[in-house]
């Protein structure tokens, strides 16, 4: 069940989205919370890290592993404004994050039910995941990133 919180903690992670779009990168934010409390928060930075792993839930797992001193992430929530793909999916479980809230489903890689759901299979550690939240505007986020560089592009060509 979503709730108030889950809206608020989401739009911090849109927030995060913005910050990562004014940095030409693709608009995704995330932000991890135990307790009531926001433990990790981070954007996209593929492109200025050059580096593929560089997505907003790997790098908001990473900064609450250093804030809670371990690699286990239990009773946290991971909120983030586009569905988890699948290398991402599988980091939420191995640190064992309790549940996963995200906003807009991604049919080309979701990896917690549009692709395919790693929720669902056979492993140690079962994670709640809920989307939906604030689901159009999270895509109207990431179709406006799309068109400028589509029309940026066009231009160029």
């Amino acid at each position: 069940m979503i709730t108030d919180s889950d809206r608020a903690y989401m739009k911090i992670a849109m927030e995060l989205a913005m910050e990562a779009e004014a940095a030409d990168e693709v608009p995704v934010g995330a932000v991890i919370v135990r307790d009531g409390q926001v433990i990790a928060k981070a954007c996209n930075t593929r492109e200025r890290d050059k580096t593929a792993t560089r997505h907003a839930e790997i790098s908001a797992i990473e900064e609450a592993c250093k804030a809670l001193g371990g690699w286990r992430l239990p009773d946290t929530t991971l909120y983030v404004t586009m569905e988890p793909c699948v290398m991402c999916a599988g980091a939420v479980i191995n640190a064992r994050i309790s549940r996963v809230v995200f906003g807009v489903p991604d049919l080309r890689f979701g990896a917690f039910g549009s692709l395919l759901n790693v929720a669902e299979l056979p492993l140690n550690h079962k994670v709640t995941v809920e989307g939906g939240v604030y689901q159009d505007e999270n895509r109207d986020i990431l179709s406006a990133y799309f068109k400028r560089k589509r029309n940026k592009q066009e231009k160029a060509d």
